[in-house]
């Protein structure tokens, strides 16, 4: 970001080398950040995370992805509504354009493995 001289946007997505990581690529996602409470305009950017992320991967050849629970931390999207969207969004994906892409749904707190388990059964 530094060379580049600005942040991201959010809703995008960029891919870097993974360099020492265990994996070939990074693949870089900005979510909304919540102030108050959740707009149709926030969960549409967490949509479009999702969304920019599974097709730079599908651009890039990836055959598995791992999505960590974004914008659910620092940035305050309630955990159950984000995980519905990432689910959801993902789905939707594969469905409308056939894709393998392994996906993944990397979770640190317990609470979000129980969200994510309900979810996806």
């Amino acid at each position: 970001m530094k060379r580049q001289r600005h942040g991201e946007p959010a809703g995008r997505a960029k891919i870097t080398k993974a360099y020492n990581l265990p994996c070939r690529y990074i693949i870089h996602t900005v979510g909304p950040i919540i102030n108050n409470t959740v707009t149709c305009k926030d969960e549409e950017i967490l949509t479009s995370c999702y969304l920019s992320c599974l097709e730079l991967a599908e651009k890039y050849h990836i055959k598995s992805i791992a999505f960590c629970c974004i914008s659910t931390g620092e940035y305050r999207f309630p955990n159950k509504t984000a995980a519905n969207i990432a689910v959801n969004t993902v789905i939707s994906y594969k469905q409308r354009t056939g894709s393998k892409i392994e996906v993944i749904f990397n979770v640190f707190k317990d609470h979000d493995y129980r969200i994510y388990r309900e979810l996806l059964g």
